[in-house]
Order: C-alpha cells, then sequence, then structure tokens
C-alpha cells in the first residue's frame, strides 16, 4: 500500500459578467499517492527530499506525456530551453513551447478559429515555484497565467501565495483514483486501481486511501484567464476550467503510475531524457510543413483583434460587440515576464 499522497483543490472566482475581462483563479492541491517520493518508509519524511523526487517524477512526465500527444503536425514543439534565474527564487529553467491543438478544439471554438494556429507556452521552472504563461496566436486580448507552489503539508496552506487567502466555500478537490477523465486518455496501465509498482511495492490506491496515508506534499496552483472577446467568455472560461482539471488528472496518474519508469533518476539524468524527447517530439510535429515559421517572436500587445475577434467579424457572427472604453471596469492585463 502507498504510504503517502499530495492534495490538491481547484477554487474558482468570477468577475462580474460586465468586466472586459474574464478572470479566474484555481488553487490546487494536487492528490497522489507516495511513489512520487523516494522514502524508506520507516522514516519521517524529509523536506529536501521531498522536492528532489517529486520534481524528477514531473520532469520526466511532462516529457514522455508530451511527445506522446504529439503527431504529425500536432502536438508541443520546443522551442527554447535554457537557464534563467530569478532576484527572488534564484537558478532556474525557462521553456517557450508551441503547441499545435487545432484539431481538439470543440466545434464552437473552431467555428471562429484559423484552420492552423498554435498556443504560445512560457515557463519559468524555479522549483519549488514556478510560472507559466499561454497566448494564443490569433487572440491578441487572450492569455493564462499560472503560479504553481510545492509544499510538503497536506493542504491547509490557504495563503500559500501571500496575498488574499482563497474562501473555502471555493475549493473543491480532485482525487486521480475516482474522478472522471477523458475516455482517449484512459490506459489500464495508467489506473491507479489496477496499478502496481514492481520497483516499489506501491499500489494499486483503494477506495479512501487519501485520508489514511502519509507523508503528504501539495502542489497549489494559482491561474489567471483573461478572455476580451464578448459572447465567448462563459464557454471559454468553462473549456479552461475542464481543461486544466483534465491535464492535472492525467498527467499525476501518469506521474504516479510511471514511478518505475523515474525512480532512482538523478536530476543530470531526467535532464537528458528530457533532451531526448524534446528532439523526438520536435520532429513529429514539424512533419507538417504547415508549422514551420520563423522563431517564436514576443507576445503580441493587448490592442484590438485584426483577426475574427475586430468588431465587423462579430457582429457578422451575430454577436453584440462594446467598445472597451465603455466597459465599467478597467480590464487586466497580465504580465509577460515572471514577477
Amino acid at each position: 500500500m502507498p504510504k503517502g499522497l499530495v492534495l490538491f483543490r481547484l477554487a474558482k472566482r468570477n468577475t462580474p459578467a460586465s468586466s472586459a475581462s474574464s478572470t479566474y483563479w484555481v488553487c490546487s492541491r494536487e492528490q497522489s499517492p507516495i511513489p512520487l517520493f523516494n522514502l524508506d518508509s520507516s522514516r519521517s519524511p524529509s523536506p529536501a527530499k521531498l522536492n528532489v523526487d517529486y520534481r524528477i517524477g514531473q520532469l520526466y512526465m511532462i516529457s514522455k506525456h508530451s511527445c506522446e500527444q504529439s503527431g504529425v503536425g500536432e502536438g508541443v514543439e520546443v522551442m527554447r530551453n535554457e537557464a534563467d534565474m530569478h532576484p527572488q527564487h534564484g537558478q532556474g529553467q525557462l521553456t517557450e513551447k508551441r503547441i499545435y491543438l487545432s484539431s481538439k478544439l470543440p466545434a464552437w471554438a473552431r467555428a471562429f478559429a484559423p484552420r492552423f494556429f498554435y498556443v504560445t507556452e512560457k515557463a519559468w521552472n524555479f522549483y519549488p515555484y514556478t510560472i507559466t504563461e499561454y497566448s494564443v496566436s490569433f487572440l491578441p486580448k487572450f492569455s493564462i497565467r499560472i503560479e504553481t507552489r510545492f509544499e510538503n503539508n497536506n493542504g491547509d496552506n490557504d495563503n500559500v501565495f501571500g496575498d488574499t487567502p482563497t474562501p473555502p466555500e471555493n475549493v473543491s478537490f480532485l482525487d486521480i483514483l475516482s474522478d472522471p477523465i477523458p475516455e482517449r486518455h484512459y490506459k489500464e496501465s495508467e489506473d491507479p486501481s489496477r496499478w502496481m509498482s514492481s520497483k516499489t511495492g506501491r499500489g494499486p490506491l483503494e477506495k479512501g486511501w487519501r485520508d489514511d496515508h502519509k507523508p503528504i506534499m501539495c502542489s497549489y496552483k494559482r491561474v489567471q484567464c483573461s478572455f476580451e472577446v464578448y459572447g465567448f467568455q462563459t464557454k471559454t472560461e468553462d473549456f479552461i476550467h475542464k481543461s486544466i482539471q483534465d491535464i492535472l488528472l492525467v498527467g499525476h496518474r501518469q506521474a504516479v503510475t510511471w514511478i518505475d519508469e523515474w525512480h532512482g533518476l538523478s536530476l543530470d539524468e531526467v535532464r537528458e531524457y528530457e533532451q531526448t524527447m524534446q528532439e523526438k517530439t520536435n520532429s513529429k510535429v514539424k512533419s507538417n510543413p504547415c508549422n514551420t515559421g520563423p522563431p517564436a517572436a514576443s507576445r503580441p500587445a493587448f490592442s484590438r483583434s485584426i483577426s475574427v475577434t475586430d468588431e465587423r467579424s462579430l457582429k457578422k457572427m451575430g454577436v453584440t460587440t462594446v467598445d472597451m472604453s465603455e466597459s465599467p471596469l478597467p480590464h487586466s492585463r497580465l504580465h509577460s515576464t515572471p514577477e
């Protein structure tokens, strides 16, 4: 049986409907068992050890998952992966990726999205603190900013980012054992209820597992989304919120059930694996000539879009528009670099 877990929870805060931008927050406590950590069950957990081993599993999972989800012309293309320094959080890693996912959009979004487009992901990993930002090539007024902090506790820190505590009523827990995931992502080998680690002897998970096992580590996430296109805010928010939950659930199920693949790796070894998978993934995506082009440019300024988000195009689609200057609340602009 597993000897510990990682808890997470999601919280959503709505902005007034009249606001020019739509903002919500997600505070998450990720639930996954002790296989994330390389600890002797007879010893007390070491905070440093918890952080190091969770980091190994996380890096391995992201690299393998990105490669698996990439195919001919779609998936994740790594533009850069280099060392970076933060004045507060110290040495870290900066990555920039292009994510091609035209076929994965819901029908209502494909109706106004161009045939070929990409999402730009910029991530500053100063583990145990990370910042991730997303922007869309054809929507200058859309962006997502995610802050993550990992702590060695059971998820009881309601002010992990040091500003405004998340109200308890806005919090819901995710369970990698019982919460549903999209059917297309299900694999029996990645099912925690059927999983068994030959290296560690851990698994499978059983109902009520998260209440009984220690040590505990938490991954807290806070997400801010800015979307300034009238008529699509609610659908877009719901789609993003559901997508984030699916990514977290699938990713952490994989990090747990793949433990026999990454258990015992050093940070240098997992970085070598990351580089190998990056080259393999890029090769898959670049097999489509439509995805070639110049190096990724900096995010465009927040200004009126000249694509389908301009007023004339929206009116043709039956969407009522309002001049941004008449909005009762100023729109939120996200920083393009970590603070």
